[in-house]
């Protein structure tokens, strides 16, 4: 099942979606000419296809019948301000290294009101394993799409203030996310960071809907626990603790942030009953999915952190810290880019910036944006620029053998 026709393959349903800025039946004769088997359309389509009142409908209920269908499947979900495609592509690793049949999981960010009832459209009925992120910006997302996958596991990676300015506060963010446990099958296990200030609001939510909660995090207290930390240039050791199971993890990047994430997906998967030793070796060979904390080696010798997916508040400074962590054998330079959609507290969130890239060691900083001007003020030796191409202009210039750049 496929909705842009750029991506139809030979014996596949095309899905006519109508959106703000195109509409999806304009490209049923290029989804035909690619081999789809037909179309799903709201209106006449020249070739196999068929017709019903509205195509976001439609593909809601193939993605129900799938769902109802893989009755053998054991299903996961994750949300979270950061992290969760991360979070999701480990899980769909650890699962499928556990040698119990196949895992089906979200592809790319597909986690909105189009992108998850295509996935689950896609589930074989076979699978053993289903993987599927939930994302929002707005109020009121995140329940319909829960109740669409119906997990038997339901995590929150982390709350943050990501989307504040059209949730209001990072209490209303905290309900929104916690939103994901309504969708919860009955038996099913909530999973939820206890490090997190909003941790005991989405404990609540968790009760309405939960049989079973699973608390990840550093602290003490958290059930599924990280202990004898260790962190250096080259990643992090430590021992997780998972309900009084203790296994030895190795994350081959540094970061408490994907300590954090870790310890979320072996949270996920004792929840799930698979194996977290399994998971635990898995995740020492994972690397980072792109454009998340990917470190690249560029021509010339110098590195690149690639951060360069998306900007909120807690990403930025979890890069920065993992800028500090890391050694160079020369400067460590920054790009950052504008953090939108935290409408009025937009200015202290670029302001509390200063401070972390300071700590990072940042020789040379380049500011993306208007929205960043605030962070150039309290930083008058930053270069602002208007865009990517100029960014991308500045890396040139500056980049010397042995530099790290974090993007």
């Amino acid at each position: 099942v496929a909705f842009d026709s750029r991506e139809v393959g030979p014996g596949d349903l095309f899905v006519a979606l109508k959106g703000a800025s195109t509409d999806g039946h304009r490209f049923a004769p290029q989804a035909l000419a690619a081999g789809a088997a037909g179309v799903l359309a709201s209106e006449a389509v020249d070739g196999p296809h068929v017709r019903v009142a509205d195509t976001q409908t439609g593909l809601e209920a193939l993605g129900r019948a799938a769902r109802a269908r893989a009755s053998g499947a054991t299903i996961l979900a994750v949300t979270g301000s950061v992290g969760k495609t991360s979070v999701r592509a480990a899980l769909q690793a650890c699962l499928g290294a556990q040698g119990a049949g196949s895992v089906h999981a979200s592809v790319k960010s597909y986690n909105n009101a189009t992108g998850v009832p295509l996935s689950l459209a896609r589930m074989p009925p076979d699978a053993r394993w289903g993987v599927f992120e939930i994302g929002m910006n707005h109020r009121g997302e995140i329940a319909p799409l829960a109740a669409q996958v119906r997990p038997h596991v339901a995590a929150v990676t982390w709350v943050g203030t990501a989307h504040i300015e059209n949730l209001g506060s990072e209490e209303a963010i905290a309900d929104e996310k916690g939103e994901i446990f309504s969708g919860l099958a009955p038996g099913g296990t909530a999973v939820i960071p206890f490090d997190n200030a909003h941790r005991n609001r989405l404990i609540g939510a968790a009760l309405m809907h939960g049989e079973r909660i699973i608390t990840f995090g550093l602290c003490a207290g958290a059930r599924v626990r990280a202990t004898d930390f260790v962190e250096d240039g080259s990643g992090s050791r430590f021992t997780a603790d998972i309900a009084g199971q203790r296994v030895a993890v190795h994350l081959p990047r540094p970061g408490r942030h994907l300590v954090s994430n870790a310890l979320c997906v072996l949270a996920c998967v004792h929840a799930a009953g698979a194996d977290p030793a399994i998971a635990a070796a898995t995740l020492g060979r994972l690397d980072a999915e792109p454009g998340r904390g990917r470190l690249i080696g560029l021509p010339g010798g110098a590195r690149l952190l690639d951060e360069a997916y998306n900007a909120n508040p807690d990403s930025v400074a979890a890069a920065l810290a993992t800028l500090a962590a890391l050694p160079a054998a020369g400067r460590k330079l920054a790009v950052i880019g504008a953090m939108r959609e935290l409408g009025s507290h937009s200015e202290a969130a670029h302001l509390a910036l200063a401070p972390r890239i300071r700590a990072a060691g940042v020789a040379r900083l380049a500011l993306v944006g208007e929205e960043t001007r605030p962070l150039k003020d309290a930083m008058p030796e930053a270069e602002l620029l208007p865009d990517a191409a100029a960014a991308l202009a500045w890396a040139r210039s500056e980049l010397r053998p042995g530099d790290l750049l974090l993007v």
